[in-house]
């Protein structure tokens, strides 16, 4: 559905130069809430801060999910906020279309962001018909399976070292009482779990096809089929959770009440938080130990147009502090995630975080699925594996016939 407008809101402002600005208040909206996401947020707004402006910290409980029509109201209502997170990709798409959200073009290009940022499919995310519209914060992958060494070692059996092998260590875990895969309830978590055991599974040119070439007999077709056996496999594997939020099923690990979770870096954040050691309390498996691979979604900050000059001006000072280097470090330091400049010094990062920075030098990226669907897109697919994970009954050939027809539409 496009987004109705508001003729109040077309007034574009006047830009002026990063070093005109004067200080002042900015609302910063978000979805950042759980203990390792509030700590890595503090750090956006110490350097901002740090500039002699303010952040308004205007964090949304819940997902992204809660947070989106929340921040789309406000802009589209007259009520714009001064910045605000989205996940690199679509999801901003028609609100720069309508022309609500600010161009960043010349701070682009006055920091040399086309050198820095790589990939450089995170600025191709920020940019329609030429122009740049987001700052990118990190690069957050999906393509993650999280282990509690605790709760193999009570099961009595070695950490696995692949998606395989601890499909056959569920039945131990169970024995010893431990649900093997915490999935929370949310939909986006269900969906985000296909999609890592597609990479995983069915190999990188297999999602390509399905999500960037939107090829519905690949979707409908035997390496999809497989896809959903372990999607089944899943499903099974987590009944028992019990949890709605990400960060609840994260601690289920993170307390051994959990054999592991599919879940993005970000769930580093709370193990860091909780005092855990990656290699020590936790095992980390890029691509499920099957296929290395590192997605390249993550979140980037927009800027909605303002009538107010000074906080115009200041938008800009904003949008370069979060792509500082300095920035750049403590922020995803904290956050679990992965810089988007290729120009910092991140020696401090732990045994995941250079996992996944040795896959990421080697080239081994897909985008993410936020940035190859539309919102309305990833939506449908959502609800699809949202029902899928909560009701046995829906079969995996039923479900693979409904994933087709969604793909088969998909913008």
């Amino acid at each position: 559905m496009k987004i109705r407008l508001m003729a109040a809101m077309l007034a574009a402002t006047v830009v002026l130069p990063f070093a005109a600005a004067n200080a002042t208040d900015l609302e910063v909206t978000h979805w950042w809430t759980s203990g390792g996401e509030a700590a890595a947020v503090a750090e956006l707004a110490k350097a901002f801060d740090a500039t002699g402006n303010k952040w308004v910290d205007g964090a949304i409980a819940g997902s992204g999910a809660t947070a989106r029509p929340i921040m789309i109201s406000r802009i589209t209502g007259g009520d714009p906020m001064a910045a605000t997170q989205f996940n690199h990709g679509r999801q901003a798409e028609e609100l720069v279309e309508a022309g609500l959200m600010r161009d960043l073009t010349d701070v682009a290009t006055r920091e040399n962001w086309k050198e820095v940022i790589k990939p450089s499919s995170l600025l191709d995310s920020c940019t329609i018909d030429g122009k740049i519209y987001c700052a990118p914060v990190n690069i957050h992958s999906w393509q993650w399976l999280w282990l509690s060494n605790a709760a193999f070692e009570k099961a009595g059996v070695a950490v696995p070292k692949n998606w395989d092998e601890f499909v056959a260590a569920a039945p131990a875990l169970e024995k010893a009482g431990i649900v093997p895969l915490a999935i929370g309830g949310q939909a986006w978590q269900a969906a985000g779990a296909f999609d890592v055991l597609m990479v995983a599974i069915a190999g990188k040119d297999v999602y390509q096809k399905v999500f960037g070439d939107k090829d519905a007999d690949v979707a409908a077709g035997p390496e999809i089929a497989k896809v959903f056996k372990a999607a089944d496999d899943a499903r099974r594997m987590s009944k028992g959770t019990n949890v709605q939020d990400w960060n609840q099923a994260t601690n289920m690990v993170i307390t051994g009440k959990a054999g592991g979770q599919i879940m993005g870096d970000w769930a580093q954040g709370e193990f860091a938080l909780a005092g855990q050691t990656a290699g020590k309390d936790y095992t980390c498996l890029p691509g499920l130990g099957v296929n290395e691979i590192i997605s390249t979604g993550g979140d980037a900050f927009y800027f909605p147009l303002l009538k107010d000059e000074e906080k115009s001006k200041a938008q800009e000072v904003l949008a370069s502090t979060l792509v500082s280097p300095a920035v750049q470090v403590a922020f995803n330091l904290k956050k679990g995630s992965l810089p988007v400049r290729g120009d910092v010094d991140l020696a401090a990062a732990n045994d995941c975080m250079k996992k996944g920075l040795d896959i990421l030098a080697k080239g081994n990226v897909i985008e993410g699925a936020d940035q190859l669907l539309s919102a309305d897109s990833q939506k449908q697919k959502e609800d699809l594996f949202s029902e899928f994970f909560a009701n046995p009954s829906l079969t995996p050939e039923d479900a693979q016939k409904r994933f087709a027809e969604i793909i088969a539409s998909a913008e």
